[in-house]
C-alpha cells in the first residue's frame, strides 16, 4: 500500500493514452456531466451544496498534493509555489465558487478549460503511472479544474464578452512577464517560459526556446477567441411588430 505513495515508486511509469489514461478521462468526462447535469436539473440549495463540494475537494485534493510533497523530501521553491497555470486556477477556482465571486468566472472558463484540458491530456507524470497518488492526484485537480469552468457557463449561465476575452488575454501576459522574472531570479521554469516540460506535450512539435513561446501565444489567442465565440453571450433578438398599411 505504500508503496502507491512512495517517491521512488517502481510500479511501472505512466503511459500517455494507456489503458488507465483512457479511462480517467472517461471517467472523469462522465462525473462533469452528471454533476453539471444534477445542478441544472436541481434547486438551488443543490446547486449551492454541489458548488461547495467541488471547491472543498479541489482544495483538499491540492493540500493534499502539498503534503506529500513536503513529507516525501521533494517540496521546492523553484518547483511548488501555485503559479504554473493550473496550480495558480486551483485557488482562483476555490475562491470563485465558495464565494461566488462572477468577476472570476472568465478565469474559469478560459483557463479552467483550455489549460487543464491539455494537462489531462499530456499529464506530466513520467514514472508515476497508475495507481501510484500522484496519478489520482493529478487526474482529480485537472478534472475538477475543467467541471469548474464548465459549472460556470452551464450551471451559473454566465457568458463570456469581448471584453472579458480581452482582459484575460492582456491579464494573461501580463502575469506571463511577472513569472518570467521570477524564473530568472530564483532558476524555476513556472509556465515552463524557460524550457519545455520534461514529459511528452504538445510543444515537442514546437521549435526550441524562445520560438516555442510565439507558437505558444497565437495558439492561446486562437483557442480562447473560439472558446468565446463558442458561448459568446448574444443581444436578445428584438420583437418584430406588424405594421398595417
Amino acid at each position: 500500500m505504500f508503496e502507491y505513495f512512495s517517491p521512488y515508486y517502481d510500479g511501472g511509469p505512466f503511459r500517455l493514452f494507456g489503458a488507465s489514461h483512457v479511462a480517467a478521462i472517461a471517467v472523469i468526462v462522465t462525473a462533469a456531466t452528471a454533476l453539471v447535469g444534477s445542478a441544472r436539473a436541481g434547486s438551488a440549495r443543490r446547486r449551492r451544496r454541489l458548488r461547495f463540494a467541488l471547491a472543498l475537494v479541489l482544495l483538499l485534493n491540492e493540500v493534499g498534493w502539498h503534503l506529500w510533497n513536503l513529507s516525501s523530501g521533494s517540496w521546492a521553491l523553484e518547483r511548488m509555489l501555485p503559479l504554473h497555470m493550473c496550480a495558480a486556477m486551483v485557488w482562483i477556482t476555490v475562491a470563485a465558487l465558495l464565494l461566488e465571486k462572477r468577476a472570476l468566472y472568465p478565469m474559469l472558463y478560459f483557463f479552467g478549460i483550455a489549460g487543464a484540458a491539455q494537462a489531462l491530456i499530456t499529464p506530466d507524470l513520467g514514472a508515476f503511472g497508475f495507481p501510484h497518488y500522484r496519478f489520482f492526484q493529478t487526474m482529480l485537480s485537472h478534472g475538477l479544474l475543467v467541471t469548474g469552468g464548465l459549472w460556470v457557463v452551464t450551471v451559473e449561465r454566465w457568458r463570456p464578452t469581448a471584453r472579458s476575452l480581452a482582459a484575460v488575454l492582456l491579464g494573461l501576459n501580463a502575469y506571463a512577464l511577472v513569472i518570467l522574472w521570477v524564473n530568472m531570479r530564483i532558476g524555476s521554469n513556472y509556465l515552463f517560459l524557460a524550457r519545455k516540460p520534461g514529459g511528452a506535450s504538445l510543444m515537442d512539435f514546437f521549435p526550441e526556446w524562445p520560438w516555442y513561446l510565439l507558437i505558444l501565444e497565437g495558439l492561446t489567442i486562437v483557442i480562447l477567441t473560439l472558446m468565446y465565440l463558442s458561448v459568446r453571450s448574444r443581444p436578445e433578438p428584438q420583437a418584430q411588430h406588424l405594421v398595417w398599411p
